[in-house]
């Protein structure tokens, strides 16, 4: 009987024709698809610069922490359409877009993306709004007298 050793899959690296990796991020009702591929750290959202589409500096933050936590800033260009939802929405499908499609670009990153939650879709989304209630859980005030 043989004994075989459990050695773990590797997995490859995904590009298109362009050498560029592809990836679909999603948070709350907004959906993103972003391309990466090496340059200079330039980041366009529905073709306008990131300062110019993203006011808020935590939206700004919150897209460049896949790139902070794997040692890679300023080393990717990244070029992303996105529809739905809000700016936070917006800001947290293209993070995850980003962490899926460096993933796509260099697998060996994976442990650090997948122990920073930066794959793992966040599924929190917006509650119904209920039939006989204000809001999804107010309900209308109740009077005795």
């Amino acid at each position: 009987m043989e004994i075989v050793e459990n050695s773990p899959v590797k997995k490859e690296r995904v590009l298109d024709i362009k050498g560029r990796s592809y990836a679909t991020g999603k948070r709350k009702n907004a959906v993103a698809r972003v391309w990466i591929k090496p340059g200079s750290g330039r980041v366009l959202v529905n073709g306008i610069d990131l300062d110019k589409y993203f006011k808020r500096e935590t939206s700004r933050v919150c897209l460049n922490q896949p790139f902070v936590a794997t040692a890679r800033s300023e080393q990717y260009d990244v070029w992303c359409t996105v529809k739905g939802g809000g700016l936070s929405g917006q800001a947290g499908a293209i993070r995850h877009g980003i962490s899926k499609a460096l993933d796509n670009y260099e697998p060996e990153l994976h442990p650090i993306l997948r122990k920073g939650g930066f794959l793992t879709r966040d599924a929190r989304v917006v509650e119904r709004k209920k039939y006989g209630h204000y809001k999804a859980r107010r309900r209308f005030q109740y009077g005795k007298r």
